[in-house]
């Protein structure tokens, strides 16, 4: 496959009044053509952030992309002017925004903030686009799309308002969509069907998927490659494979370990990764997961750089080869009693 979207060392900071929130610090990777990426990590991580500098609508101030490369199609969409950003926005590149169900406007109806983007950018006329729009709301699973279309948000539940606006991201045939947590909020077997409809629209389009979500569970199924971030940086990268089977960075073992599992002992404890997560005004020295992680030594003191422990597999961690066994070795310890 083609690379599609290639970041290059991105560096996304806000100014304010208490110092420089380093909220992207550095972070590259890139998305294949046709593929589903997913990118994880808690809350404050810099998911969406770096997902809001690729499409350009970092707030200014206090927001500010002080570096690093975002090509798309061979072009550094940061080096594009506003209008050539326009044409990308929705275009060639859609997006499904945090918080969907107070994404779409309350007093317009779904035909015609869907046949917005289509007659901006397609030159469609109106009742073109509203027929497009009944196409879209059919293709994820709307029922009744063509009395449907013309009704208000209030009147869609929570599940089939994020089909819609699935339908607005995938309305002028993007090469890219990018899904900002968009499953938040509904339940789990309304999550289910949202991403069963993404997939299936994806394949059916050939867009690729870009998924930011810090459920674990949301990304096992459905992507190829997984982005694991902390703190504002790459922790670990490889394929859905590799990070569920075999992590290398301490910060990922975490979290998969804090998973529930259904083949897990009655009384086991669920595992939780002690600690809050860093000050981004105020970094501490060397690997930013280091006063959380069990495995930390005097070494870790030095940032570890993001390194390729196998094929397509990097890590940001100094002990990312032996962690299998410190792993296995701290869980006797915590199995005989110890600490």
């Amino acid at each position: 496959m083609a690379t599609l979207l290639d970041i290059r060392n991105l560096e996304t900071h806000f100014f304010t009044d208490e110092g420089v929130v380093k909220a992207v610090d550095g972070v590259s990777y890139d998305v294949q053509e046709g593929e589903t990426l997913g990118i994880v990590g808690e809350s404050g991580c810099g998911k969406s952030v770096g997902a809001m500098s690729v499409m350009r609508l970092i707030p200014e101030p206090p927001g500010k992309i002080v570096g690093g490369e975002v090509i798309f199609e061979g072009e550094d969409l940061l080096a594009m002017d506003i209008d050539e950003m326009r044409h990308i926005r929705g275009n060639k590149i859609g997006m499904i925004f945090q918080e969907p169900m107070t994404s779409l406007n309350p007093v317009l109806t779904i035909a015609r903030q869907m046949a917005e983007p289509l007659q901006l950018h397609h030159g469609l006329t109106y009742e073109q686009a509203r027929s497009r729009a009944v196409e879209l709301m059919q293709l994820v699973g709307i029922p009744g799309a063509e009395s449907r279309v013309d009704d208000y948000p209030h009147q869609f539940s929570g599940g089939m308002r994020q089909r819609v606006m699935i339908a607005i991201g995938l309305s002028c045939n993007p090469r890219l969509l990018i899904a900002d947590e968009p499953t938040t909020a509904l339940d789990v077997t309304i999550q289910a069907q949202v991403l069963e409809v993404m997939q299936a629209a994806s394949v059916e389009t050939g867009t690729a998927v870009m998924v930011i979500t810090h459920n674990l569970g949301v990304v096992a199924r459905y992507a190829h490659r997984v982005n694991v971030m902390y703190a504002g940086r790459m922790a670990e990268r490889g394929s859905a494979m590799d990070i569920y089977h075999d992590p290398k960075h301490p910060y990922t073992l975490g979290l998969l370990q804090s998973v529930p599992r259904l083949d897990a002992m009655e009384r086991e404890r669920l595992h939780v990764i002690e600690g809050l997560p860093p000050d981004l005004i105020n970094m501490p020295q060397g690997c930013p997961f280091m006063p959380r992680c069990p495995f930390a030594t005097e070494q870790c003191n030095e940032t570890p750089p993001l390194r390729e422990v196998a094929d397509g597999h990097l890590s940001a961690c100094w002990f990312a080869d032996d962690l299998d066994e410190l792993n296995k070795k701290r869980i006797e310890k915590i199995q005989r009693g110890g600490i």
